[in-house]
C-alpha cells in the first residue's frame, strides 16, 4: 500500500474509528496492565490513538508509523511526557537489538504485504522474554457488515494483503515462532483478536 494513502486519510482516521470503540475500550483497559513500568515501542500507531491511552502506565514507550501524516496527527493535542512519536518502517526499525521490553502492533499486520519480516523486526529489537501485544482484524465467512465495510476500505485504496481467519492468524504467529500466551475475540465492524505474545525461541535464548 503507497503511502501517502495514510497520509490522505490521516486527519478523518481518528473519527472512522469511532465506530469501534468497543474494542478500543478493551485495549486501554488491559493494555497498562501488561505494559505497567516497561519500555514499550509501538508500531503502526496512526494518530496516536491507543499511545496516548495506553502510555500513562509505560516507563517510556516510542510510537511509529510509517506515515508522516498520521505522526503529524499523533503530535496533536495532548500528549503523556513519557510518550515520544516517530516516522519509522515496520519491516525496517530504526532501533538497536533488545531494547524494548514490550512491542504493540495493532491492526497493522494484515495490510503489510511481507509480515514476516515485521515480526523478525519485532524480534530483534524486542529483549528476549519480551512481550509482543498484537490485536489483528479476522476474516470471519459470515457478516454481512464485515464484508461491506472491506470492501468500503478497498475501494477507498485500503487493501488487506492478507485476510486471515482467527485459526489461521494465531497459526500465522505461531509459525514465526511467537507463542500465544492470551487472546480474546472482540465483535466490530470487522473482528478483531486481541492477541499477547512471548517468543518461543530466539537468539540462543529459551523462555
Amino acid at each position: 500500500m503507497k503511502k501517502n494513502i495514510w497520509d490522505l486519510y490521516a486527519p478523518i482516521y481518528k473519527t472512522a474509528m469511532k465506530s469501534d470503540e468497543k474494542i478500543y475500550e478493551f485495549m486501554y483497559d488491559r493494555i497498562p496492565k501488561v505494559i505497567d513500568g516497561l519500555y514499550v515501542l509501538e508500531i503502526a500507531t496512526g494518530p496516536g490513538l491507543l499511545a496516548k491511552h495506553v502510555a500513562h502506565a509505560a516507563n517510556k514507550m516510542i510510537a511509529t508509523d510509517y506515515s508522516d501524516g498520521m505522526i503529524a496527527q499523533a503530535k496533536k493535542g495532548d500528549c503523556p511526557e513519557n510518550l515520544t512519536f516517530e516516522v519509522a518502517d515496520a519491516t525496517n526499525l530504526p532501533f538497536n537489538d533488545n531494547i524494548f521490553d514490550a512491542v504493540i502492533i495493532a491492526n497493522a499486520l494484515h495490510i503489510i504485504p511481507n509480515p514476516e519480516k515485521a515480526l523478525s523486526e519485532i524480534d530483534r529489537v524486542i529483549k528476549p522474554g519480551g512481550i509482543l501485544i498484537a490485536p489483528n482484524f479476522i476474516h470471519r465467512h459470515t457478516g454481512i457488515g464485515s464484508c461491506i465495510w472491506s470492501c468500503i476500505l478497498k475501494i477507498a485504496g485500503i487493501k488487506f494483503e492478507h485476510q486471515w481467519s482467527e485459526k489461521e492468524y494465531i497459526d500465522f504467529l505461531r509459525r514465526n515462532n511467537w507463542e500465544i500466551v492470551f487472546t480474546q475475540s472482540l465483535d466490530a465492524r470487522i473482528a478483531m483478536l486481541y492477541t499477547e505474545c512471548v517468543r518461543k525461541k530466539r537468539k540462543g535464548y529459551d523462555l
